[in-house]
């Protein structure tokens, strides 16, 4: 597929409410992830990392912005291959580049590829005053095959 052919299926609305049916226990009480915007392409997802998010030193945590890394994908395969929440991650790599802070956590994931099987992606994740990248990741995800209804 070009990116021309990568149409959103969904919007964020609409993933974040799939998310709650599907994937509950990601926030439990709390909105920390969720789906910004989807476009043609691609997807913005946020974490607004809070005391539940840090390690000492007032740092988010490695696993806090792992997950971020890996919802973008979600959100990316959801809404640009259809709601089926069994695609799964079966490769993500991440670089860690500087100290992020409390606060809100910007993931700009863009689709490297989206094919029938797979999807490949790249995430920067950007925060505090400047904007500045904090971490980089890439990722594959599996996409079941579409069932016969």
């Amino acid at each position: 597929m070009t990116k021309h052919d990568m149409k959103p299926v969904m919007t964020a609305d609409e993933v974040n409410t799939f998310l709650k049916q599907v994937y509950p226990q990601l926030n439990d009480d709390f909105a920390a992830y969720f789906a910004v915007d989807v476009f043609s392409g691609g997807c913005t997802v946020r974490l607004n990392a809070d005391h539940r998010h840090l390690r000492p030193g007032n740092t988010v945590s490695g696993p806090s912005l792992f997950t971020l890394a890996d919802i973008g994908g979600y959100v990316c395969v959801l809404s640009h291959a259809g709601p089926e929440a069994l695609s799964v991650t079966t490769n993500l790599n991440i670089n860690f580049v500087r100290k992020a802070e409390a606060g809100p956590i910007d993931g700009h994931c863009r689709i490297v590829k989206l094919g029938r099987s797979l999807m490949v992606f790249e995430i920067d994740m950007k925060a505090g005053p400047d904007g500045l990248t904090v971490a980089h990741a890439t990722g594959t995800y599996s996409i079941p095959p579409k069932r016969d209804t």
